[in-house]
């Protein structure tokens, strides 16, 4: 026998590896399902790449990829037979084979068992070999099985070589010299120095300097003012701003290159002003609340409906998400993607379309992970209601374990890929960012959420406009403390506060403020002033006031309250109100208008830039030897492009860094030279000059603008001809241009602004606020603007993510759903129907629109 299966495995002995350091061996669950080895069919381990899957999706795999061997793992879960003694300890038999695997916690470890078991099937004949199997089986084929039996899972393999487990102290930590220059860093309104960057900001430890990062694989990120900023002045160490807790901050140090601990941070902050050590403190359940906050019970118990006896509900629609540790913001956001008929369509519509073709690591791959969450979600597979009533208690609702998903969509990003919690608003937004991004066809889900916002800036002087449209996909309200219906109420509670305070007594009960809705945008609406605003008429620095309205209103709309704040002392805090928020909406006075008869343009100007003499000179140099950031042609080569490519998309782009070059290799990997070597004007010698026409673009002496200032720019999207008369008309300016771009549409003469967000030509678009009785979608009318679904104002509320919690570090978040009619609580991996949906206290909001008839 033993040599009837040597010889039987003789001609798959090439594909059968044994697991290497950094390899991950994905034996807890299905690639493409959440079949794991306690499902009904066990789990495959493909023995050469070391994926799982289930049952029903180990042949497409086997066909793809011609891997016919498996290791095949099933874990059995039997109720314990209880003898007179009261009970039997669990037994486990083959207890080595699933090292590491969880048990699962749904099951009531003292009231069942666990065998496990294990055996190598190969396709197509589904011929089984059970394991261990010493004797007969070939040494490697038997060392292979061991090291896939005791490797531990994919995912459990990740947490002890997390980048937080591996930090090391900065040498320049104890050592660092801080600058007595007098800078103190405000607990709000921060930007970069250098730029606008408001997100990922950066402050320098030694010199207080307050400057953007560099981009990161979601998209987000900075100009590099940070890093340009040490190679001036040799200052080592940054810390992240919005990182800084009790427990420490996400500190960079760029002289060594990595991210590092600074045992002195605390002390390295207050430098500066900020008091990291009265920021929220973490609690003994992995909760955190205000360091001298009180107990927020009351919030706690109204937003997940405790004390009421909530009925459990099953089926499609109706399957819950398990908490890995601080990823509720994650289950809330994606519940709430998954109810949305455009995100069922793309992912769960076309499921079979997208697996079949899935790479060859499907774990990868965002279209297949999204269509594995959006089935699990919506099949009922993995939500169905217990079989015997007597373990209901032992037995609840299981849910989906988004592990998979996670590590996907936060590999890269600074904060998502920690296990820290974070910000629901700010992970739906990166959703739907990776969602823009990996939408190749022409349905994008994430169309849905997008519209466009009309920004009218004024100069006070001279009482002229500037009138300019972005792309938005989540409106935010101010929520105005001083519109509170029981200010009186508020008033004397801060009193009794301050007198308990100064008596040293039992504070007050809290009273929460009461704001209208009507309040909130009242507040989105009003004027405010433009922070160094610099008037085109003028030419010089001015008071402005800018004011925003809808250009286009989306079919979906989400809105955030805009309730966390830091104080003065840099603790953030969460304000404690209710906002009266309707379940129906109408937003049709908040139309955008236009530039109106009687209003004077400002001019289209920028203010004058002026380089130092030395970076005159660095880029008169440039132009006789251009430089290409080998580093960033690299990173693009990775990813699998052809390294030509690289090299040409990081030239044509200005070395204006990965995502920029990304955004080129897009739009230009269909031409036939491609993967061409690059050829440099300096390589091409006297000669005629080029045409800007051609694939090299225009020397620096012709007055075409530059090859590389179009690419950046049509690589988003935008026609060439466009690109190429708003370079000329600003002087080839890369943000004017881009801002002129937005503000001159490629359209008729005839036409005028208001086109770009009506579906019809009129003179008085206000009067027309309600015309818009069909959605329309904005390339029909413009092929160069940002595609939006344009309709109607009128929404009715359906989904609610509310957070529970002194600031959005910290917490929980729970969502509320309304289906068939009636409001579904999605708390982790519970789903019950909901008695009393706390709308009032709701942190994001989401609406449908409502049909024109």
């Amino acid at each position: 026998m033993a040599t009837d299966l040597g010889e039987l495995l003789v001609p798959y002995m090439p594909t059968i590896r044994v697991p290497k350091t950094g390899d991950r061996v994905f034996k807890s669950e299905c690639a493409f399902s959440f079949d794991s080895p306690e499902s009904e069919g066990g789990l495959y381990v493909c023995m050469n790449t070391f994926l799982g899957f289930g049952r029903e999706h180990v042949e497409r795999h086997y066909r793809k990829t011609g891997q016919s061997v498996y290791m095949h793992l099933k874990r059995h879960v039997k109720e314990k037979s209880t003898g007179a003694a009261g009970g039997a300890i669990p037994r486990r038999r083959n207890g080595k084979v699933f090292l590491d695997l969880e048990l699962n916690r749904d099951f009531n470890g003292e009231d069942y068992e666990y065998e496990d078991e294990a055996k190598l099937v190969i396709f197509p004949d589904h011929f089984e070999i059970a394991l261990p199997n010493i004797e007969e089986l070939p040494a490697l084929v038997t060392i292979a099985c061991d090291a896939v039996l005791n490797a531990p899972s994919a995912y459990k393999k990740q947490e002890p070589e997390s980048w937080e487990e591996e930090i090391q102290v900065s040498r320049h930590a104890r050592s660092l010299r801080q600058l007595d220059n007098g800078v103190r860093i405000p607990p709000s309104g921060w930007k970069c120095q250098k730029c606008e960057m408001r997100e990922n900001l950066w402050l320098n430890l030694t010199d207080g300097a307050l400057l953007c990062g560099k981009w990161f694989f979601d998209g987000s990120g900075g100009n590099g003012h940070a890093l340009d900023h040490y190679k001036e002045t040799k200052h080592p160490l940054a810390v992240k701003l919005d990182t800084i807790t009790p427990d420490g901050a996400d500190v960079y140090s760029f002289e060594e290159e990595e991210a590092v601990l600074d045992p002195q941070i605390s002390e390295h902050l207050s430098h500066f002003g900020i008091d990291m050590l009265q920021m929220q403190k973490k609690t003994e359940n992995g909760l955190h609340t205000d360091n001298n906050a009180r107990p927020r019970v009351s919030e706690w118990e109204v937003i997940q409906e405790s004390g009421m006896k909530l009925k459990a509900v099953y089926g499609s629609g109706y399957t819950g998400i398990k908490n890995l540790g601080n990823s509720c913001y994650l289950s809330t956001v994606v519940q709430v993607l998954f109810s949305i008929p455009d995100f069922q369509r793309m992912y769960v519509g076309n499921l079979q379309r997208i697996f079949d073709y899935s790479p060859l690591d499907p774990t990868q791959d965002f279209a297949t992970q999204m269509a594995k969450v959006g089935h699990g979600l919506l099949s009922g597979q993995y939500s169905k209601p217990p079989v015997k009533s007597e373990l209901i208690e032992q037995h609840q609702q299981k849910g989906l374990s988004p592990r998979m998903l996670k590590a996907l969509v936060s590999r890269g990003h600074p904060e998502f890929s920690s296990n820290r919690q974070q910000d629901a608003q700010e992970f739906f937004l990166h959703m739907i960012n990776l969602v823009e991004r990996n939408s190749t066809s022409s349905e994008n889900p994430s169309d849905a959420f997008r519209f466009l916002v009309e920004e009218r800036v004024q100069c006070c002087q001279t009482r002229r406009v500037r009138y300019t449209q972005r792309v938005d996909y989540c409106i935010q309200l101010p929520a105005p403390i001083e519109a509170a219906t029981n200010r009186e109420e508020l008033l004397a509670y801060e009193a009794k506060r301050r007198e308990a305070e100064e008596n040293v007594r039992t504070p007050p009960e809290p009273v929460r403020a009461r704001i209208p809705f009507t309040a909130c945008l009242q507040a989105f609406t009003e004027p405010e002033n433009v922070p160094d605003f610099w008037s085109s008429a003028l030419q010089a620095k001015s008071a402005g006031v800018k004011t925003s309205r809808f250009a286009s209103f989306p079919e979906y709309l989400a809105v955030q309250i805009k309730k966390f704040t830091f104080g003065v002392d840099w603790v953030p805090k969460k304000l404690d109100l209710g906002i009266d928020v309707p379940d129906f909406l109408d937003l049709s006075r908040l139309r955008a208008t236009g530039l109106q008869s009687g209003e004077e343009e400002l001019p289209d100007l920028m203010p004058p830039i002026v380089l130092p003499e030395d970076s005159r000179d660095n880029s008169m140099s440039s132009l006789d030897s251009p430089e290409i950031d080998e580093a960033a042609v690299m990173q693009l080569a990775e990813m699998g492009f052809p390294l030509e490519a690289c090299r040409k998309a990081v030239y044509y782009t200005g070395n204006m860094g990965p995502e920029m070059a990304f955004n080129w290799i897009i739009a230009h990997m269909e031409e036939p030279d491609f993967a061409e070597p690059l050829l440099l004007p300096s390589m091409l010698g006297p000669g005629p000059s080029i045409s800007a026409d051609s694939p090299m673009g225009a020397t620096p002496l012709d007055n075409s603008p530059p090859e590389e200032s179009i690419a950046i720019l049509t690589s988003m999207g935008f026609p060439r001809a466009h690109t190429i008369q708003a370079l000329q008309a600003t002087n080839n300016n890369l943000e004017r241009a881009l801002d002129w771009i937005f503000t001159h549409p490629e359209q008729d003469e005839s036409d005028t602004l208001s086109n770009m967000a009506d579906t019809e030509p009129n003179d008085n678009a206000l009067s027309n606020a309600n015309s818009h009785s069909d959605s329309t979608l904005s390339p029909d009318r413009d092929t160069s603007g940002p595609r939006v679904k344009d309709g109607p104002g009128r929404y009715e509320l359906f989904a609610v993510i509310s957070h529970m919690g002194a600031s959005t570090m910290s917490g929980h978040y729970v969502c509320h759903i309304k289906k068939e009619g009636r409001w579904v609580i999605y708390n982790d991996h519970k789903v019950c129907l909901s008695e009393r949906p706390p709308k009032d206290l709701g942190y994001i909001y989401f609406y449908h629109r409502l049909s024109s008839s």
